[in-house]
């Protein structure tokens, strides 16, 4: 495969990138040094990952053990009626998974490299019947679509998103913002560092991204490299909330103002996307996040003082694994409520973390409101892992819920057999 650029200036140009990623994710909250201290001392508490008890819930199946991409996703990209899978500038053909290059790429080594896909969502975006592939880039460089060309041979050209925005944070998230019933793009904008979402076309053979937003400039949560972000009902007032480590944004009808109070929480840790439910069943919404480089899956219970005033009690759901990059909501089970799914980003700074190199799990939590300790773990794989992004889609028309992921590992798809 053709490479784009020098591959020894590739590898110099990782190398800066992970020095700027690691020295700016950290320096939030607590240095690299107590990160890393803290992720020694827990390595005694893991889960074995090799001897760990799987469900045999899902069907492996692997797709490719190339590192090409660390986002995923899944659309009907040759319009034949089955689902493809896409990672990075690649997709891969239903059923046999033939896999076929959008723009010129390579394998990338997952031991020196980033590789240019950290996010991947597959929509139509112009609207012409033809699904599209919309990538993240790198933190803090714009986000871009491939359009598809309705053809085999034909060009996939790539766009721009929204003038260029910056996508400041590790985990912005494919939310509908809007309720128009099309997927928006929830993030931080890195260089007026606010609270901002990115809206796809409106009309057939449009091509530009609409940007707004949500909160003030320079507010916390947008630098770049920040780690995580949430969007649900914090308040319980009927519209929704952005939350992330620091506090929360909170929702009005005016989806556009930029206006959005900010409201300090204590939101735990350096964490991925983050889920808003009620974990316990008491009637208040919680959070759910997993720590994107150290150790530590948790739920946040809101807890209400006697002024009213909404804060955090951190509660550890599981230590069985490090470095939970991504994660994404799904009923996995059939049992009418959404399950939460994230797994291990193997090597996500290449080997130089403690735990970087453990096994790559994937697991799955059910959640039990008003049993404690309100929810159970599932192990689903211990060879896989997760990336940036995870994708669930009924792959096979069985009405269930599987489960596609891409990381430093491969990438691979998971059918969910379980039986209602």
């Amino acid at each position: 495969m053709k490479a784009r650029i020098d591959l020894n200036s590739r590898y110099v140009l990782s190398g800066v990138l992970l020095v700027c990623c690691l020295t700016s994710a950290y320096s939030q909250d607590k240095s690299l040094f107590k990160v890393r201290q803290q992720q020694a001392s827990n390595t005694a508490q893991r889960a074995d990952a090799k001897s760990a008890i799987l469900s045999n819930d899902f069907k492996k199946t692997e797709i490719t053990r190339d590192f090409i991409s660390e986002g995923v996703a899944v659309a009907d990209l040759n319009k034949d009626g089955k689902m493809d899978i896409v990672a990075g500038y690649y997709w891969f053909e239903a059923p046999n998974w033939t896999r076929h290059e959008m723009a010129p790429s390579r394998v990338y080594d997952p031991r020196k490299e980033y590789s240019d896909s950290f996010l991947n969502l597959g929509m139509d975006v112009n609207q012409d019947g033809w699904d599209d592939v919309v990538i993240i880039d790198f933190p803090g460089k714009p986000g871009f679509w491939f359009e598809n060309p309705k053809k085999a041979a034909g060009e996939w050209k790539k766009h721009i998103l929204a003038d260029s925005v910056g996508i400041a944070n590790e985990s912005p998230g494919f939310i509908d913002i809007d309720g128009d019933g099309r997927l928006d793009i929830l993030c931080g904008d890195k260089d007026k560092k606010q609270i901002v979402w990115l809206k796809p076309p409106v009309k057939p053979g449009e091509m530009e991204w609409q940007r707004f937003a949500l909160s003030k400039e320079n507010v916390p949560g947008t630098d770049i490299f920040s780690h995580g972000i949430g969007y649900g009902d914090v308040n319980k007032d009927g519209f929704n909330d952005v939350v992330v480590r620091e506090g929360w944004y909170e929702g009005t009808t005016d989806k556009k103002a930029g206006n959005w109070v900010f409201h300090p929480a204590n939101l735990g840790e350096n964490c991925s996307h983050m889920q808003i439910l009620d974990v316990n069943g008491d009637g208040k919404n919680d959070v759910v996040s997993a720590s994107a480089h150290a150790l530590g899956i948790w739920w946040h219970e809101q807890i209400v003082d006697e002024q009213g005033q909404i804060n955090f009690k951190t509660h550890l759901m599981s230590n069985t694994t490090a470095q939970t990059h991504s994660s994404i909501m799904a009923d996995l089970n059939g049992d009418g409520r959404k399950d939460y799914i994230t797994g291990k980003r193997f090597l996500a700074h290449h080997g130089r973390d403690p735990g970087d190199s453990d096994p790559g799990i994937l697991l799955w939590f059910e959640f039990t409101p008003g049993k404690e300790p309100y929810y159970k773990e599932h192990i689903i794989d211990n060879d896989s892992g997760a990336g940036l992004n995870i994708t669930v889609h009924d792959m096979n028309g069985d009405k269930k819920p599987d489960i596609v992921i891409a990381n430093k590992n491969g990438v691979f798809l998971f059918e969910n057999k379980m039986k209602k």
